[in-house]
């Protein structure tokens, strides 16, 4: 599917659940909500992990935001092996199970561990349900693993900001797994990267299908500006306005000699 179809399809999704809670509720508070505190007039819950954070629908049973500051690599800890439901969060904000999904659909982060290695709380945090959404495996392994690789290269380089999330839509034909965990499957996923400050900084952004198309191969095919990602989720992105209007022409090149480890 083309990405102007994508939008199409997203845009008519977002307005058939404008009832339905967004991403837009998460940025009108401040960043430094108090972990497991609700948003007022809402159902988010901000959670600051270790090194990241994520806000949690409870009406949905699954994190629509998250944000981290991916910094240069300095660790190498192993990954979690297993998936938890988080312990200190409300169980009716949670999915009700970390078994795997099946189905061809991934247990999909949206923080990786990987950019976490430092410690092995935050590795084990990463691993929390309230991190975790149903993602198509050949997306999940594909063009989102691909924007991991990116930020994994290029925190060697700058410090980078990295904000993303879900878009929900409204296609019940793929919620496989709303009786086995209690959540519904995205339409989509979004993922924003910054480099650089003042006059240098940088974005690039993507809005992706959670679909078995999305591949490494077709990553450049999602693509967006940032005024895009603001319109279609309603979120303010903390980058320079000059910056918000141009949309690359290709994504960032890896590195030639990074260490994705």
């Amino acid at each position: 599917m083309k990405l102007s179809a994508i939008i199409a399809s997203l845009s008519i999704s977002l307005v058939a659940c404008a009832t339905a809670p967004t991403t837009a509720q998460i940025m009108r508070p401040t960043m430094g909500a108090v972990r497991g505190g609700s948003f007022a007039g809402g159902n988010i819950q901000q959670l600051d992990y270790e090194g990241f954070t994520v806000w949690l629908d409870c009406a949905r049973k699954g994190p629509v935001k998250f944000r981290y500051n991916a910094q240069h690599d300095t660790g190498n800890k192993a990954r979690a092996s297993s998936f938890r439901i988080d312990p200190e969060v409300p169980k009716d904000c949670q999915q009700v199970s970390a078994k795997a999904y099946g189905n061809s659909y991934d247990r999909g982060h949206l923080v990786p561990a990987n950019h976490l290695d430092y410690s092995e709380t935050a590795i084990r945090q990463s691993n929390y349900m309230t991190n975790i959404l149903p993602q198509a495996a050949n997306m999940n392994r594909g063009a989102w693993l691909l924007t991991e690789e990116i930020v994994e290269c290029y925190r060697d380089i700058d410090e980078l900001l990295v904000v993303g999330g879900v878009i929900w839509g409204n296609n019940p034909t793929d919620d496989y797994f709303i009786q086995s965990h209690g959540v519904a499957t995205p339409d989509a996923f979004w993922k924003v990267i910054i480099r650089g400050s003042g006059q240098n900084e940088q974005a690039i952004a993507w809005v992706m299908p959670n679909s078995p198309e999305a591949t490494k191969r077709n990553l450049d095919a999602y693509l967006v500006s940032i005024d895009e990602v603001e319109r279609l989720t309603g979120e303010a992105i903390p980058v320079a306005d000059y910056a918000k209007h141009d949309k690359p022409a290709s994504s960032w090149v890896l590195p030639r000699g990074c260490d994705k480890s």
